[in-house]
């Protein structure tokens, strides 16, 4: 597992299915301390963030950044858009819920959103 982000966002997002490729409470809390602003849901299978704009067109250009990122990884989270606002929601479906690839997903668009 990566110690910092810099290690995390330096993996590589791949296919993942299967228990196996289910992360571990552990390795789930591990992992949300390198991502700040994330929160883990009530059931542990998906990771949410709420990032703030100061108005629509901002937000809309955040949500057209991780559509990109998501296109490239082919790895695409749910997204709640309103004026000046987007929660961003990840998790794998073929896992059962988190994998790897949501949190080096989660740490690409939180850098996005500190460009924001």
């Amino acid at each position: 597992m990566p110690e910092t982000l810099e290690a995390l966002l330096d993996l590589k997002v791949k296919p993942r299915k299967g228990a196996e490729d289910a992360l571990s409470p552990t390795e789930i809390n591990d992992l949300l301390a390198l991502i700040p602003g994330w929160a883990l849901s009530a059931d542990s299978r998906m990771i949410s963030r709420d990032f703030a704009f100061k108005n629509y067109f901002h937000t809309v250009a955040f949500v057209n950044a991780v559509a990109f990122i998501a296109h490239q990884d082919d790895h695409h989270p749910d997204m709640e858009v309103a004026y000046s606002h987007c929660q961003v929601r990840f998790s794998t479906h073929d896992v059962g819920g988190l994998s790897l690839n949501d949190f080096i997903c989660a740490g690409k668009v939180s850098r996005l959103g500190a460009l924001g």
